[in-house]
């Protein structure tokens, strides 16, 4: 036999018995799969027959609107759904219980996602579904039948069923992802554009450490609070001192699930004369040009007698005060919050605000989303001097709970950041706030209150003011802040028009202002009243509430029996007293507000001659200031505090009046309203040429910012530890002052300002752009170009010429229309032609400098 016979025998069999062998294998496989398939089926059914009771046998009930059970050993939730939840609607709320400033104002207090969600039953899973409730049908219109179409909800959770209880008609499910997973609401903060790596950022959610701390449980919600931690192997930056561990950080969320109510609660809709909190909805049912089902925020207030003009609320709304509040401020907030019964008196409602004290033993914590609360703190680095948010249901807009946070640091002379009174009003600073700033949850108001108040102790006590005085700008102040944000929680936004009722010779007249208003509303971000003649100084603050309050009080809570009731009170909004502005375009940001009059931190209805004698008053104390806040034995921190307050408040001043350049009042009354103007009309010359004199005089001019030549020499921050190895201790002056002029700077040549200066032109407007560019460039240059420049004004006139520059070839140059690239062009060759070589050598120096620019930038352009 050859090789090729033995080859091909055992090639046969190799085969034979590999075949053998695989099907052995498979024969052997078949068998434990069925074997496995077996006892998987055994398990199942074995599961099958278990009851509910089967599964918490060493569980804690919870019973309430979700009956919870806890497992006594591992802490594991389920909860029980009942066939008669599946298919309804529910309310879901979270709210912050405890947090830090370092992960983006997640902190105490704050009110987070509040939506509507629906639970649903698909074969053996059980839904959590949020409801879309953006839109609007009218259910009479057969649109109505295509509500969904091209709409999405978000399941947010699909949960297998554990047992069911046919008996009973009950489910059980395992609820842990539920709230210790980020399911309801996202609570760590995604990061924001411009981040850096060096940032502090929270790791990622570490569910082996989050547990559940709390559960409350009711027939009408549950709430629960649950301790997330984020944790990171390794961190570049560990937070601030508030941080104990960067690498392991925890924010306590309460998470609230609440039945929709059903008590009769009608819908109030919004209109644009008048400022509540909204719930935006689009009617897609509606031909109109302003679509629009927006549903204004407001509580449940029903009279208890509906045939009396006034009677008490069936329930009113009731505020504690949190036991943690220093006891000599109790009755001052106290009177704060019941100055609105003055307003709900007009509404129809008597008592409609009640205040209690929660008892030093009191079993139920501020959190309890059935107690309003006005919470008080000392937080490490405060955002707000108060915080006053609410929740609602998103298909009504009815106001189902609200708190009240407030903060130590209001009343103290703290400063809470260090580049607060030096850099705080540049384009940066705005740009990096902007988010901040435009999200209507969050209220600045106690910071601006804060700085205002430092600023009327600090012209008081240069005057010599008993501490009576001092205590008393501290109650009104405090008066003003919770009047403000109760207001917030009774549904209204901010008026920042309402610093316009009364006429700078009105505020300085004690008589006439005494136990006023001093604005038209609380809900602005008024100046306090500080007078320059000590002798005309009267109330500095607002001790009660404003007839705009009252007017939008009456709007929100009067039970009107017609519609045309509602429509007489809203004609009223040409009244004076009603002027109502908000900050939907915010005016703090450089070019972004057109109405001058719609500002904070200002005050009269003459804003230019408030600014200048606001500016007036900081340059007087600026004369004596070593002298008056020195005190023998104590550092310099203090005069280096009120140096800075006064520098901030020169710098707001003139930010307010820089508004009036370009600027066009707003106008909301409708078509044929009694007493309505034109929506849009520009800034006078008159007033547009004082506001570019008085920046020309307290801005640009070479001694804008003098002080006293001994004065910087003492401007030294107090030393603790190794607090100066981040930057050299020196006062930055040249900095702080150019930051000023920057601002101003910022708005008026913003590509938004010059527009409209340009639009206008064709309205009204007579301030023209050439005149106005003129102006401006004249101010910067023309006092001292030909001789002397000093540091200040060598500063300015580099930092505007590299905008006129920017305007051309910048990277934001496409965003300027071609008239104000032809302005900043004629601008630039002017001041060539202007800039000799005279002058000592840094003047000499500085204008080659400016000349190099020049040139550099028109070679680029051609």
């Amino acid at each position: 036999m050859n090789l090729k016979y033995y080859a091909c025998v055992a090639l046969a069999t190799f085969c034979f018995l590999n075949t053998s062998s695989l099907e052995a294998q498979s024969k052997k496989k078949k068998k434990r799969k069925n074997a496995d398939t077996e006892a998987v089926a055994q398990n199942t059914k074995k599961s099958k027959d278990k009851s509910i009771a089967d599964f918490i046998k060493s569980s804690k009930e919870i019973d309430g609107l979700f009956k919870i059970y806890q497992d006594t050993i591992n802490g594991s939730l389920q909860m029980i759904i009942s066939e008669d939840q599946i298919g309804k609607e529910f309310i879901y709320f979270s709210q912050i219980s405890n947090g830090v400033m370092d992960a983006g104002r997640i902190i105490k207090g704050s009110y987070r996602d509040s939506k509507v969600f629906k639970i649903e039953k698909y074969f053996n899973r059980i839904d959590f579904v949020t409801q879309n409730t953006a839109f609007y049908f009218d259910p009479e219109n057969p649109l109505s039948r295509s509500k969904d179409a091209n709409i999405s909800h978000g399941n947010m959770a699909s949960i297998d069923i554990t047992a069911y209880d046919k008996d009973k008609k009950l489910y059980l499910i395992k609820a842990d992802n539920l709230f210790l997973g980020e399911t309801f609401s996202q609570v760590k903060n995604p990061s924001g554009p411009g981040s850096k790596p060096t940032d502090f950022k929270l790791g990622n959610l570490d569910k082996s450490k989050s547990k559940i701390l709390q559960i409350s449980n009711y027939p009408e919600n549950i709430n629960m609070e649950v301790e997330y931690v984020y944790s990171s192997p390794y961190v570049l930056n560990n937070g601030s001192n508030a941080v104990a561990d960067g690498r392991n950080v925890s924010l306590k969320v309460y998470h609230s699930l609440i039945a929709m109510p059903e008590n009769g609660y009608e819908p109030r809709f919004d209109d644009p004369r008048v400022g509540f909190f909204t719930t935006e909805m689009d009617d897609k049912t509606s031909a109109s040009s302003t679509p629009y089902h927006d549903l204004i925020h407001r509580w449940n207030l029903v009279k208890k007698n509906p045939e009396l003009e006034i009677s008490e609320p069936v329930k009113p709304i009731t505020w504690w005060i949190e036991n943690t509040t220093p006891l000599e401020w109790r009755e001052t907030i106290k009177a704060g919050v019941l100055q609105w019964n003055k307003a709900f008196e007009k509404a129809g409602f008597k008592n409609a605000m009640v205040v209690k004290v929660q008892p030093d033993d009191a079993t139920w914590d501020a959190g309890d989303i059935r107690y309003n609360v006005l919470r008080w703190t000392s937080s490490p680095n405060p955002p707000f001097g108060g915080y006053g948010p609410s929740f609602v249901n998103p298909r009504t807009g009815e106001i189902l709970g609200a708190d009240i946070m407030l903060e130590f640091a209001h009343f103290s002379n703290r400063v809470f950041y260090d580049k607060v009174f030096e850099l705080a009003s540049t384009t940066e600073a705005f740009e990096n706030n902007e988010n901040t700033i435009n999200d209507h949850k969050f209220c600045t108001l106690g910071a601006e209150l804060h700085d205002e108040m430092m600023f009327a102790s600090t012209v008081a006590e240069a005057a010599g003011a008993t501490e009576l005085e001092l205590v008393r700008i501290k109650r009104e102040s405090m008066m003003a802040l919770i009047m403000h944000e109760v207001g917030h929680t009774l549904g209204l936004n901010h008026n920042m028009k309402a610093s316009q009722l009364y006429s700078p010779e009105q505020l300085n007249d004690p008589e006439f202002i005494q136990g006023k208003c001093l604005t038209a509303s609380v809900m602005d971000y008024a100046a306090l009243n500080v007078t320059r003649d000590r002798n005309k100084q009267g109330q500095y603050d607002d001790v009660t509430v404003g007839p705009y309050d009252i007017w939008a009080i009456q709007l929100g809570y009067t039970p009107f029996k017609t519609e045309k009731e509602r429509q007489d009170l809203l004609s009223e909004s040409t009244k004076p007293e009603h002027i109502f502005g908000n900050d939907a375009d915010d005016m703090r940001a450089p070019g972004k507000a057109i109405d001058p009059r719609v500002n904070v931190s200002d005050q009269s209805n003459d804003q230019i001659a408030w600014g200048i004698d606001r500016i007036e008053m900081s340059n007087d104390l600026m004369k004596d200031l070593k002298n008056d806040f020195s005190k023998t034995g104590e550092s310099y921190q203090e005069l280096r505090r009120v140096y800075y307050l006064l520098s901030s408040q020169k710098s707001s001043a003139a930010n307010a009046i820089s508004r009036f350049i370009g600027g066009v009042y707003v106008e909301r009354a409708m078509v044929g309203q009694e007493g309505a103007k034109q929506p849009y009309t520009p800034v006078s010359f008159k007033d547009q040429k004082r506001a570019m004199n008085a920046l020309s005089k307290y801005v640009f001019a070479p001694d804008a910012f003098a002080a006293p030549n001994d004065l910087y020499n003492y401007l030294a921050m107090q030393r603790r530890g190794f607090n100066f190895r981040s930057a050299p201790e020196d006062p930055k002056i040249h900095d702080q002052v150019l930051g000023y002029q920057k601002s101003v700077l910022s708005h008026i040549l913003h590509y938004n300002t010059l527009q409209r200066i340009s639009d206008s032109e064709l309205y009204g407007n007579t301030y023209t752009l050439s005149t106005m560019m003129t102006d401006l460039n004249d101010a910067i240059f023309k006092s001292d170009i030909n001789g002397n420049v000093n540091s200040f004004r060598q500063n300015l006139q580099l930092e505007y010429t590299n905008t006129l520059i920017d305007m051309l070839v910048g990277p934001r140059s496409s965003r300027y229309s071609n008239l104000a690239q032809s302005m900043a062009l004629y601008n630039l060759k002017t001041i060539k032609t202007m800039t000799n070589s005279g002058g000592n050598i840094s003047s000499k120096a500085h204008k080659q400098h400016l000349r190099a620019l020049i040139d550099n930038a028109l070679k680029e352009i051609k």
